[in-house]
């Protein structure tokens, strides 16, 4: 249970810190290990984590620091590094507080030294008011928290030990496994360049790297000239090196590792150096493309950029693993100062910028279709990216800030960033004046974000403004949009009949209007949903759903719910095959759907969310369509059908699992303990209720959705209680409550539920 990083090379010596380490987790509340940058302290701390784990019941979590360039992200860092999506208005320390409260779990802060303030500040408040929580933080520096424990990591023994010659030696075979120190004389050298660098296992991982262009003996003379000489007032490369010594980042003490570091700079050629320095714009992990898009321009072609960066792999000043790659912030630091000393900050950031304002209108074009989940998965990942270039373009070009708030607030509201939705939202919109689509999109996100965090009366003001904004710019997508806005909202407060009204009549509206990015959508299919309800035929589907052939359209994927290829086509002939519908407009049919199960009619209601469903299957959309799935669980529920209503949750389950929408399983858990309960399975019903309500907790709500479900819900639980006892039922809830969320979630997919 937990996240720790993967450990990909050996880890060598440090039996004594380990220890020390192990007796500190043991018997402290709080322990930082301090040391000079490069000295192995991340190494250690993942090693010391990973070992005293199994300690901790809510298991050991891992939040990265090295990429905040100041505290406004430390509070969404930390939460989501231990699994809090907060969906309320609360502070995010006090949710952050609560979530920990009664947890016994194991939290490393890793790269702490720029923010020593605001993580002193944050741990004061989470130790106070978690007395399960022990925390472990690296730093160069102790945080001076109250009850900080200091352990000091010194560099690997060079003398009377092996450790640091066994390091070399390991990374030296990492390069080129047929690399080693058998000829004459190597070993000695090699012993002889970790003496030199005095044991600091970064320094020496860069040295074994530069075999590849010198031998053992011939490297041990370049690193000798090189700590010997005095420092020649004449030489530009040492000037400049002395000149970047900020001593509050590369103390006097560390010259070794600031000296070897540039010596590995002087290896690289003339392209890696400046491959280097603009690489370390990026704040998270990257792949080629990613680093061709932000590091491309003047000498640097985008071949140039595939061949620098290779390079820097070969000389291990970047990191790879697959497909992606990253830089050590010890390396990253250095890149920067000469960034900096290049005079291309501005330059760089400017790139930055422009690339992740394109992956922002990528992943919006790309959200109804079949690279949804890939999308989505790229927006969460690269947060701390789109961030810096929010900032960023927020202060240099606020039109493109306004366009990419607007593009990725969805995905962040999806995500449970919902405080950094509605602030750069807000932002972007007080920044200076906007028009068009992008104002609509900018209040749609304020609107989206406060209606997940249960704040009414906001959604319900920005659906009034998107609408009157979308048919005054004369915008179908942002009608589409804001009518779902106001229908959610309407159907939060009990109105389904409002939502289901406006719901209708903007679908017919909009019904030729294109798609997102795609041509023109087909009337018939646009218009599914847009015919009058009163003939029976919501959808337009008019008699080809039943209620038999809905179920037989959803239990495909309650079998394999997340198919690659996105699903079975819809009906008709492979010549003529349905047009794509964009996302808002597929939003909006999911209001209907949701009205007519509020207003009981149920039938109707089913015809729609099953043509719902495979319209976005024809796309590969997941999100509507676990919705879909949901509506088409509590309608079986309500209509006597357990056993099927079993099967769509856990299709609804599955896909949200795969969207890691933490609101949507909640949601899913609900409905499926109740049709569990509804079949008998008491004990296991109990269980999913707990499962379900760790979810809760994770987004920081108590049980919510429509208003009918409550009731549901209500009679399910009583249900489950009578089948087994009021004993036994509570054993199971707490049982799952107690359960990893994620082995809680896989046990309540499976059709036979363990006790």
């Amino acid at each position: 249970m937990g996240f720790l990083p993967e450990e990909t090379s050996s880890f060598v010596g440090r039996r004594a810190e380990l220890a020390r380490l192990d007796t500190a987790l043991t018997t402290r509340r709080m322990t930082t290990l301090i040391g000079p940058g490069g000295v192995g302290k991340t190494r250690l701390a993942v090693r010391a984590a990973r070992a005293a784990a199994d300690r901790y019941p809510d298991g050991a979590w891992w939040a990265d620091l090295s990429p905040l360039y100041d505290d406004a992200l430390l509070l969404p860092t930390v939460s989501d590094a231990v699994g809090l999506a907060d969906h309320t208005l609360r502070m995010p320390v006090e949710a952050l507080c609560e979530w920990l409260s009664d947890k016994r779990l194991l939290l490393v802060l890793d790269s702490a030294e720029h923010l020593r303030a605001p993580c002193s500040h944050l741990l004061a408040e989470v130790l106070t008011t978690s007395p399960g929580l022990t925390v472990l933080v690296t730093s160069r520096q102790p945080l001076g928290t109250r009850g900080e424990h200091v352990v000091r990591i010194q560099p690997l023994p060079v003398d009377g030990a092996p450790d640091a010659l066994r390091l070399f030696e390991d990374r030296l075979r990492a390069g080129d496994p047929r690399a080693g120190l058998d000829a004459p004389g190597d070993r000695a050298a090699a012993a002889d360049i970790c003496r030199r660098l005095e044991g600091i296992p970064l320094a020496i991982e860069l040295a074994a790297a530069g075999i590849g262009r010198h031998t053992v003996a011939q490297l041990a003379t370049r690193i000798g000239t090189r700590f010997d000489a005095p420092v020649d007032a004449e030489d530009l490369t040492a000037s400049r090196l002395d000149l970047l010594a900020d001593d509050s980042l590369w103390p006097r003490r560390h010259r070794t590792l600031r000296t070897t570091i540039g010596w590995s700079h002087e290896l690289c050629t003339p392209l890696e150096r400046l491959l280097w320095a603009r690489l370390t714009l990026l704040r998270t992990d990257f792949d080629e493309e990613t680093a061709r898009e932000v590091c491309t321009g003047g000498p640097l072609t985008p071949d140039e950029v595939d061949r620098a960066l290779q390079g820097l792999v070969a000389q291990s000043v970047v990191q790879r693993d697959g497909t992606r790659y990253r830089m050590l912030d010890t390396l990253r630091e250095y890149g920067r100062m000469w960034l900096t000393e290049l005079g291309e900050e501005r330059a760089a950031a400017d790139r930055h910028a422009t690339s992740f304002l394109g992956l922002a209108r990528r992943a919006h074009d790309g959200w109804t279709g079949p690279d949804q989940i890939s999308w989505y998965h790229t927006v969460a990942d690269t947060h701390l990216d789109l961030c810096a270039a929010l900032d960023h373009l927020l202060a240099h070009d606020v039109a493109g800030a306004q366009e990419m708030a607007g593009r990725v607030g969805f995905f962040w509201a999806c995500c449970g960033h919902l405080s950094e939705a509605r602030g750069y939202a807000q932002r972007a919109l007080d920044a200076g004046p906007v028009d068009g689509p992008h104002r609509t999109r900018l209040q749609w996100v304020l609107g989206v974000a406060a209606l997940l965090q249960g704040d009414f009366a906001t959604a319900e003001k920005y659906g009034a403004l998107c609408t009157a904004i979308a048919l005054y710019d004369r915008d179908d997508e942002g009608m589409l949009g804001a009518t779902y806005l106001s229908g959610l909202t309407q159907l939060m407060n009990g109105e389904p009949a409002a939502a289901l009204e406006a719901a209708e009549r903007v679908l017919r509206m909009t019904e030729t209007a294109p798609p997102d990015g795609g041509p023109a959508g087909r009337r018939g299919a646009a218009g599914e949903v847009g015919g009058e309800v009163g003939d029976g035929a919501v959808g337009g589907v008019g008699g080809e759903a039943t209620g038999a052939a809905a179920e037989e359209a959803s239990g495909e994927a309650a079998v394999d719910p997340a198919p690659e290829a996105g699903g079975a086509p819809a009906p008709g002939t492979p010549d003529d095959p349905a047009p794509v519908e964009s996302a808002h407009r597929l939003r909006c049919r999911l209001i209907t759907v949701f009205a007519l199960t509020a207003l009981g009619r149920l039938a109707e209601s089913s015809r729609a969310a099953a043509a719902l469903r495979r319209s976005c299957e024809r796309g590969g959309e997941y999100w509507t369509r676990s919705y879909a799935d949901y509506q088409l669980a509590l309608i079986a529920l309500l209509q006597g059908r357990p056993a099927d209503s079993a099967a769509h949750a856990r299709a609804m389950l599955a896909g949200k699992h795969r969207l890691r929408d933490s609101f949507g399983i909640a949601l899913g858990l609900d409905i499926l303990a109740a049709a569990i309960a509804a079949q008998g399975a008491g004990a296991q019903a109990a269980r999913v209720y707990g499962t379900g309500h760790a979810y809760w907790r994770m987004v920081g709500h108590p049980q919510r959705g429509t208003p009918e479900l409550c009731a549901v819900r209500e009679t399910c639980e009583l249900q489950a209680r009578a089948a087994v006892g009021d004993e036994a039922y509570q054993r199971a809830f707490e049982r799952g409550q107690a359960d990893n969320a994620e082995v809680g979630l896989a046990a309540a997919l499976t059709s036979e539920l363990q006790l």
